[in-house]
């Protein structure tokens, strides 16, 4: 069969000046910042019910980190007191167990003997007329041995340790707002994916915008699941280990809203971004920038760009770290599966016999 000849640019009508690159960037830039302004709108009105929710976690470790304390304090105390050879170790462990099953936590006071006596006969001076109050001891000479422990338990919701605190007036309107934005990304993110996917179609020929309406609902998937994956089960194991090396150091924790905030936000956005590898690998091995064989020989150089990406995307701990490193070499073993299984549609201007 005789070659036919071609006389004209068959791709005329897909190239772009850089001016018009610059325009469509601009237009695409401007299209998403007005959705990411429409979405902040709407997440004004749910502001409130995001910064609880944003609390949770950090709350539930707090409680966590602080009911593990007041079970060793215990321990110490009930150790002590059978070690003096008194009889309460026993009723202290049952109220041990009392108070894990109420979600209570522990805190001790130390009162002077003396003023407590001087306080119980102001309160009841006919049943209590006959006690003779001691002599109060020179402050000088007054040890807390020589004083009365009083073990306290509060619930776990109203005491301030288990708290997020802020350190002037402004900070929680600015977490309102912060809060409203990240609802407003949420919302808005399927039409800025849509824009920054059309800026990409702009730029490619009409065989190859094909993907680009098969890689934008992937791609808005990948990134909400990418986000959900750090929301819901990276957040406690990275507090775990946060809390425990605080609990080794013998430092209390008094996390504050708007560095947890921070956190809260680099995590999910960095996981919703690194979970776009597989739909990236796929497509640039169909315009053919790599292939699957480039993929095969080079995953080691991939895994150690993946764990160094991982350590950059997310905070300084190694869990964080891993939980995203771990996830993203499957997901670039499976972009490889994903290029095999989906064959490369046939450009029509291939074929030109």
């Amino acid at each position: 069969m005789p070659r036919r000849e071609y006389n004209e640019d068959l791709f005329k009508n897909s190239t772009m000046t850089f001016g018009e690159h610059l325009e469509e960037l601009r237009t695409c830039l401007f299209n998403s910042l007005t959705g990411l302004v429409i979405g902040f709108l709407v997440g004004l009105f749910l502001g409130r019910a995001v910064v609880g929710m944003i609390q949770a976690p950090l709350v539930s470790a707090m409680t966590d980190y602080y009911e593990t304390e007041s079970a060793k304090k215990v321990a110490e105390i009930a150790a002590g007191i059978e070690a003096r050879g008194g009889s309460g170790a026993a009723d202290l462990q049952e109220t041990a167990e009392f108070i894990e099953r109420e979600n209570l936590l522990l805190d001790q006071a130390y009162i002077s003997p003396h003023y407590l006596l001087e306080q119980l006969k102001a309160a009841y001076p006919d049943e209590l007329a006959a006690v003779k109050v001691p002599k109060a001891d020179n402050s000088a000479e007054m040890t807390r041995d020589k004083m009365i422990r009083l073990l306290m338990w509060r619930p776990a919701e109203d005491d301030q340790r288990t708290k997020v605190t802020s350190l002037n007036a402004q900070e929680p309107f600015a977490i309102y707002v912060k809060a409203a934005l990240l609802v407003g990304v949420v919302i808005a993110s399927p039409w800025i994916f849509y824009q920054i996917w059309s800026f990409v179609a702009a730029g490619l020929y009409p065989h190859e915008k094909y993907y680009v309406h098969v890689f934008l609902p992937f791609s808005l998937g990948l990134f909400l699941l990418g986000a959900s994956l750090a929301f819901f089960f990276v957040f406690e194991p990275v507090l775990d280990f946060l809390l425990g090396f605080n609990a080794w150091l013998k430092i209390d924790p008094e996390p504050r809203i708007t560095e947890w905030l921070s956190f809260v936000l680099i995590l999910p956005i960095g996981f919703g971004i690194a979970f776009q590898l597989p739909l990236v690998m796929l497509f640039l091995e169909r315009i053919g920038i790599f292939d699957v064989e480039a993929y095969l020989s080079k995953w080691r150089i991939a895994i150690l760009v993946i764990f160094t990406l991982s350590m950059f995307l997310t905070p300084a701990d190694p869990y964080s770290m891993l939980l995203m490193a771990v996830p993203l070499t499957v997901l670039y073993f499976g972009g490889v599966l994903l290029c095999q299984l989906m064959p490369k549609r046939q450009s029509p201007y291939d074929n030109k016999d």
